[in-house]
């Protein structure tokens, strides 16, 4: 996540909330517009303030069980999460995915997408023994919902090894990067800066491992693509 200039918070809380359902709909996609370009500045305090309006409006609007509904309170509970507020962060991600598994069921992409979230929120927090089920579900969903080479399935496999490597589990980690490594190289191509991350962490992996060979000779190929960014 870039950290750079602040954007300007617009000033919606002065727009009615008494719209049609359709100018509702406008508006919560143009609150959601506006929180990603201040996420991705960095301001994560005015983008949170934008979700939580967002969140009010979707339900309002549309229900408190609807796939809006959902998408805010996922949303929201990202940038709870970034700001280290996590029982609120797991409410929502909880929440959110409630709602998903109801309308979309128990198989759908973007359940699993809530999975993963979840999961990454209890991997930051040392909760490793409820993060693998969740991302193991989120693995399944995404093999068997998307393509062999979509990037998705490819975030599934490196955030699994992730959580290998920080149990020490250098081998299964090792297996699981490998196949990231393929899907990512062939959907986001060898260059990508993300496949530079995964070889990195392969490198050191392999270092754990005592494979100073394959340590060398992946850190060598993070360095040239990092060479081209």
């Amino acid at each position: 996540m870039r950290k750079s200039l602040k954007a300007l918070t617009v000033a919606l809380t002065c727009l009615p909330l008494s719209f049609p359902a359709w100018g509702q709909d406008d508006l919560w996609k143009r609150l959601n517009l506006e929180m990603a370009e201040l996420f991705q500045s960095g301001d994560y305090q005015a983008a949170t303030e934008v979700a939580e309006q967002a969140l009010e409006i979707a339900e309002k609007t549309f229900g408190k069980e609807h796939l809006n509904a959902a998408t805010s309170l996922n949303n929201l509970a990202t940038l709870y999460r970034v700001l280290g507020v996590y029982r609120e962060a797991e409410s929502f991600y909880k929440r959110s995915l409630s709602i998903k598994e109801k309308v979309l069921g128990q198989m759908d992409a973007k359940v699993a997408t809530t999975l993963n979230n979840l999961a990454g929120l209890y991997r930051a927090q040392r909760r490793y023994t409820e993060a693998e089920p969740l991302y193991e579900r989120a693995l399944a969903i995404r093999e068997k919902t998307l393509e062999p080479d979509n990037p998705d399935v490819g975030q599934s496999l490196n955030n699994l090894a992730l959580l290998y490597k920080v149990q020490g589990r250098y081998a299964e980690a090792i297996a699981l990067y490998k196949k990231a490594l393929r899907v990512w190289e062939k959907s986001l191509g060898p260059y990508d800066p993300d496949v530079a991350t995964l070889l990195e962490n392969m490198s050191q992996l392999y270092s754990k491992l005592g494979n100073k060979e394959q340590a060398i000779r992946f850190e060598e190929r993070a360095r040239a693509i990092r060479g081209q960014h």
